[in-house]
């Protein structure tokens, strides 16, 4: 009887651990689910695309070819540019105009621009090349190290050139020697809205364009 009363003990003991440590075990997994399920949430608020804010340009259709005129292959000037559906809160835009077809590391950047009043929509065609844009605007350093826009000069084949317009909801701490990257990092957090267009260019394929 008494070795049968040890044993009771000992498989009442081994029910009690099992079910500790069960209990346990799950209420980890509970635990360690909710941090992940938050951050889903965070990711998908700060997601902030809006339909209504587009960007156009008389110059070239979405998806369309650019017109050599403002290549390097033509005057080199920049292409009239204008925007609505700006989200509410946007207190400023800033603009890049990138190919990330360059045959260099992270592409090439054509244009820069930021601090735009959020009262402004549209950037008239051939922008001056120097530090303010006429409306307000400061536009910064471009890849060729130059300030405002350079036009496509692709080496070789199609490259694609991506105009991205910022719904920003603050004015920018930057200089004119601001470069793409440095705006990235400054609108980072304070984008509420983003416009695209974009435009192809080939080189030599229409002179006349």
């Amino acid at each position: 009887m008494c070795e049968s009363h040890e044993g009771g003990r000992i498989v009442l003991k081994f029910l009690k651990a099992f079910v500790s440590i069960t209990v346990s075990a799950a209420a980890w997994f509970v635990i360690s689910l909710a941090p992940a399920s938050h951050s889903a949430q965070a990711l998908s608020v700060q997601k902030k695309e809006d339909p209504m804010f587009q960007l156009k340009s008389p110059a070239f259709q979405p998806e369309g070819n650019i017109p050599s005129r403002f290549t390097c292959e033509g005057n080199d000037i920049s292409p009239e540019l204008a925007w609505s559906g700006a989200p509410a809160g946007t207190k400023t835009f800033a603009l890049i105009v990138h190919d990330p077809d360059a045959p260099r590391s992270g592409g090439f950047t054509h244009w820069v621009a930021f601090n735009i009043p959020a009262t402004v929509t549209h950037i008239a065609e051939n922008a001056p090349k120097r530090g303010q844009l006429p409306g307000g605007g400061i536009q910064g350093q471009n890849d060729g190290g130059r300030q405002g826009y350079m036009g496509p000069c692709p080496p070789s084949g199609t490259h694609r050139y991506y105009f991205r317009l910022y719904a920003v909801d603050g004015s920018l701490n930057l200089r004119e020697s601001a470069r793409k990257a440095d705006l990235e990092k400054a609108i980072r957090g304070h984008v509420l809205g983003q416009a695209e267009l974009m435009g192809k260019y080939t080189k030599g394929a229409s002179k006349a364009a």
